[in-house]
């Protein structure tokens, strides 16, 4: 036999009492004085049935209670996890913005190596006309660097 929930047994029970009820007042004359027994256990049933809401309720609040601690690490986890995923994305805007910069760059570097090197032709011929000498052309045209000294060039 399934074992009965609490509210179940206690519908059981009423149902007894019912009956018994109802017997005694078949009975006739007797049912005054059954009826007198029956009214403090019906009272008790409704006491019974009153502790067993209240030990719910009290099951109910004390899960809460258990469970909540639970919860807001769940929370917390979840808004990790979002916080994570926009860092994520603010890390790959920037790298891409970094890449465009860095092209940018690039590409600057490229114009100016090709404006110096046209505003250098015509400064090599008028040399060469002169009959100076030429530019060095070995070192890449570069002279000494800022912040280095001709003597650390040469090593």
């Amino acid at each position: 036999m399934p074992e009965l929930s609490g509210q179940e047994l206690l519908g059981e029970w009423r149902k007894g009492m019912d009956s018994l009820l109802a017997s005694a007042s078949s009975v006739g004359g007797r049912a005054d004085i059954t009826r007198q027994l029956l009214e403090p256990m019906q009272r008790q049933l409704e006491l019974i049935q009153k502790v067993i809401e209240r030990e719910r309720t009290l099951q109910k609040r004390v899960a809460g209670v258990v469970l909540a601690p639970m919860d807001a690490v769940f929370d917390l986890l979840e808004e990790s996890g979002v916080m994570l995923r926009e860092q994520a994305q603010a890390l790959q805007t920037a790298g891409r913005a970094l890449e465009e910069t860095a092209g940018l760059v690039k590409t600057q570097a490229e114009l100016f190596e090709r404006t110096i090197a046209a505003l250098r032709e015509p400064a090599e011929r008028a040399k060469m006309v002169a009959g100076l000498p030429r530019r060095d052309t070995q070192s890449g045209g570069r002279g000494p660097r800022r912040g280095r000294s001709a003597s650390a060039d040469r090593r």
